[in-house]
């Protein structure tokens, strides 16, 4: 009788593990396959900016998506920054953001996901990050942020230009 309980713990202990190694096989291949469509979405949305495609640009984002711009006072909620962005895309030409290095990481529920990017632009280097979140079986942006990188031995430069203009928004707050 001992050996026979000896053997069926040895049995529930081996067939415990290798289900919990199974299912940490499928959750690490289903994060992938999701970076693999995140980053897929994100490449299509910056390709959309650059060819002027508005629907397809928008359809990206959620209905209730903030994109926070370069600028401080850029703080859009989706319907204004439609509206601020239609006549550039009208023109035929948006802007344009290559990815040169994006890292993308998945929520333990898998719905949402956020990542960081670093962007060739026409203002040269800059810094993307944000949030998705599954839609139905779709990922969507949710929200945005973009900034300029500057190089840290630039900066007193940088807040000279910009401390008459930064002044004025402070005395509104």
């Amino acid at each position: 009788m001992k050996k026979l309980l000896v053997v069926l713990t040895i049995l529930t202990i081996t067939i415990s593990c290798n289900t919990e190694k199974a299912r940490k096989q499928v959750e690490g291949f289903r994060a992938e396959k999701s970076k693999k469509v995140i980053n897929e979405v994100l490449n299509a949305w910056h390709k959309a900016a650059a060819d002027a495609n508005f629907e397809a640009y928008f359809s990206k984002m959620t209905d209730d998506a903030i994109f926070i711009g370069t600028d401080a006072t850029e703080n859009w909620e989706n319907k204004a920054f439609k509206e601020f962005s239609k006549p550039y895309f009208d023109k035929g030409k948006a802007w344009s953001f290559s990815a040169l290095e994006r890292n993308v990481f998945i929520s333990e529920y898998g719905d949402i996901a956020w990542f960081d990017e670093l962007l060739d632009t026409q203002m040269e280097l800059c810094r993307g990050s944000g949030v998705l979140k599954k839609v139905g079986d779709t990922w969507k942006i949710s929200h945005y942020v973009l900034s300029i990188a500057i190089p840290n031995d630039n900066v007193p430069e940088v807040i000279k230009l910009k401390k008459e203009n930064d002044s004025i928004l402070k005395s509104a707050y």
